[in-house]
């Protein structure tokens, strides 16, 4: 009696043994894997599908803001309105775009902020980034085309805001500049920078294109402004013939070195797919 007793424990017990072997050998099983067209995602999948890219200005009901850092990308097209033929050692540092095409109006502003520390470096040098060429070009074969006007600066990237405008309106006298020729105007105010020397008496302006510059959608540009830290242009944006009511903008910064000058570009670029 004994005997079956203990036998039939001992079948109990190894029963039980397989058991938790088994149960053992499922949780250390890894799960199958979904099948195709399984609506379970993932955090990042879910975070890349409502993310917007930086520095990418959209249309909507209020500004557009960017705090911008230029980083360097392959995608972008080089800053091709040199003032002076390239020389070697010249080459782009960085390339972003800060706004991509949108059309800046009163209540979409396109605003770009920089943090510079003030003043960038001690006297004789001009305490904010100086605006030292102005270059403008057309670019017909680009997808979209268009018309690029170009600020280089010394030093860093200013502060800017770009609108369209109804009306360009001087900054310190309050009069109207005169555009003629024009069907919109588009105004460009940067801020933390000047356009002159420190003592006040020159312009930092080494090389700029004529006022009238005679392309079809960039017809014109004209100074509104150089006074404490703020530094105002218009340009003249010019209409077809089926008369385009919004001109769509994109904006990009190039850092770059060239004819041996650390230089900061602000490329501002109108699409001219109307004109083609």
């Amino acid at each position: 009696m004994s005997l079956i007793r203990n036998t039939g424990f001992a079948a109990q017990t190894s029963g039980l043994g397989v058991l938790i072997f088994l149960l053992a050998l499922t949780g250390c099983t890894p799960s199958p894997p979904q099948p195709p067209g399984s609506s379970t995602a993932s955090a990042t999948d879910s975070a890349t599908s409502t993310s917007t890219p930086s520095g990418t200005a959209t249309p909507s009901s209020t500004a557009s803001t960017t705090s911008a850092t230029p980083s360097a990308s392959a995608t972008l097209p080089p800053d091709a309105d040199e003032t002076k033929a390239p020389q070697d050692g010249d080459r782009v540092i960085s390339s972003t775009i800060t706004h991509d095409w949108a059309w800046p109006g009163a209540k979409s502003p396109f605003k770009t902020t920089h943090s510079n520390p003030v003043p960038l470096a001690p006297p004789p040098a001009e305490p904010l980034p100086t605006l030292y060429t102005i270059g403008a070009g057309q670019h017909p074969s680009d997808t979209p085309p268009y018309d690029q006007l170009s600020f280089r600066f010394n030093g860093a990237f200013p502060s800017y805001d770009i609108s369209f405008v109804p009306e360009l309106i001087a900054d310190g006298s309050g009069l109207p500049v005169p555009m003629p020729g024009t069907g919109a105007i588009l105004k460009v105010v940067f801020h933390g920078a000047q356009a002159h020397t420190a003592d006040g008496k020159a312009s930092t302006i080494k090389s700029s294109p004529a006022p009238s510059i005679g392309y079809r959608a960039l017809t014109r540009y004209a100074p509104a402004g150089d006074f404490e830290g703020v530094l105002s242009y218009g340009i003249g944006v010019g209409r077809p013939g089926t008369a385009v009511q919004q001109t769509k903008v994109r904006v990009y910064e190039v850092e770059k070195i060239e004819q041996g000058r650390h230089l900061y570009v602000v490329a501002i670029q109108l699409d001219a797919s109307s004109w083609k």
